[in-house]
């Protein structure tokens, strides 16, 4: 599959592995193991394995691999390694890169579970260093030469503060440190990372790649010596792996992802534009008043598919969160199903109110991953709730 090749062709195309039975759609290998065709061979496998030569379903499986070629064509990078689970990924990239005494910078808009990754490292005797991942001079001045790592979410979940990766990277890159972005509110389809100076992409794949809200699933992109060197090792000896199953899954996502997530995006756009305008206080990359909205047009290119919005109070919000219809309740996101969420009582309720009020999050705040279903229904059931 060459790179000339449109991004939508690649989530169709790219990683094929056909068994001798020429069979049209990717094949699913459910299997722990694989057999030798005699002890020499399985000695010369366990030395170094081919790119199509596999020994035990924790460190490959077929499946798994045509997932993560397609993963790493889309993204721009030299290769993937899928994992059980987005957490999976962020803490195995980052556990796997660092030992105590290094030094890791962070922006504190965090999702929860990955303040809680930080925290391990913490205890590991990593020092980390949170600060605001919007100011440029903040990162300039914590990003000391040997710092081994800086890791932040393109967009902040969930207050969708959207952060400039191409300035960062070029800080961190100054430090001799490895830029760590996880990607997942930008989407494979709206994500220029690697060609912004990011040099590994986490994504949990059970959001917009999966897009059915079936599975679990994540990814590391990156340099073939990162993801097979540094991530591969620690992955597979802890068993990260993702399911074949599960991969085959996200095989099958990736060929739609492109139509769902821009539909996804123009209904957040026009439904962002009638909460505004309806006077709800509305974060969305996409209107004119977000203070990162130009750097969201230079970067993405797009608003994109979550939306947070401020009712003032948590009461106000549970009201409005009881009152939905169509709109389903939940802690997921990128589903074909519009979710929303109450951040402050779920995602980032182990976060103390100092920590939340710090992060953005405040007690009135919902965030909404925006569905495939019309955005006039979707419109129509928000007013109604809001009333």
């Amino acid at each position: 599959m060459s790179t000339s090749h449109h991004p939508r062709t690649r989530a169709v195309h790219a990683g094929i592995r056909r068994s001798q039975y020429g069979e049209l759609a990717e094949a699913l290998f459910l299997t722990q193991g694989f057999a030798y065709d005699s002890a020499g061979q399985a000695e010369a496998r366990f030395q170094q394995s081919g790119p199509d030569e596999f020994i035990y379903a924790r460190y490959g499986n077929p499946t798994s691999r045509m997932f993560e070629d397609r993963m790493a064509a889309l993204e721009g990078t030299e290769d993937a390694f899928a994992t059980a689970s987005g957490m999976a990924a962020v803490n195995g990239a980052l556990m796997a890169m660092v030992r105590p005494g290094d030094r890791v910078v962070a922006a504190r808009q965090l999702f929860g579970s990955c303040l809680y990754v930080l925290d391990i490292l913490r205890r590991f005797g990593v020092e980390v260093v949170l600060l605001n991942g919007t100011d440029l001079a903040a990162w300039d001045q914590a990003v000391t030469p040997g710092t081994r790592a800086v890791f932040f979410e393109s967009v902040s979940n969930p207050v969708l503060e959207v952060m400039d990766i191409a300035g960062i990277a070029e800080i961190a890159h100054a430090a001799g440190a490895t830029v760590v972005v996880d990607n997942v509110f930008v989407t494979p389809v709206f994500s220029r990372a690697v060609d912004l100076g990011a040099d590994v992409v986490i994504y949990s794949t059970t959001k917009h790649v999966d897009g059915g809200g079936r599975c679990l699933g994540g990814v590391i992109c990156g340099t073939r010596s990162f993801v097979r060197e540094v991530a591969e090792p620690y992955l597979k000896h802890t068993g990260a792996a993702i399911s074949p199953f599960n991969a085959w899954l996200m095989l099958n996502g990736l060929a739609t992802m492109d139509l769902r997530v821009r539909a996804m995006a123009d209904s957040a756009a026009r439904i962002a534009d009638t909460l505004h305008g309806a006077g709800v206080r509305t974060i969305y990359p996409g209107l004119p008043d977000h203070p990162q909205h130009d750097l969201a047009a230079r970067q993405i290119g797009s608003g994109g598919t979550m939306i947070a919005f401020d009712m003032g109070s948590k009461d106000a919000a549970f009201r409005v969160l009881d009152r939905l219809q169509l709109i389903s309740l939940s802690n997921n996101l990128g589903d074909a199903k519009s979710i929303a969420t109450h951040p402050a009582t779920t995602t980032h309720q182990r976060l103390s109110e100092a920590d939340r009020a710090l992060a953005g999050i405040t007690p009135g705040m919902v965030r909404l991953s925006v569905g495939l279903e019309h955005p006039d229904d979707l419109v129509a059931d928000l007013m109604q709730a809001i009333g």
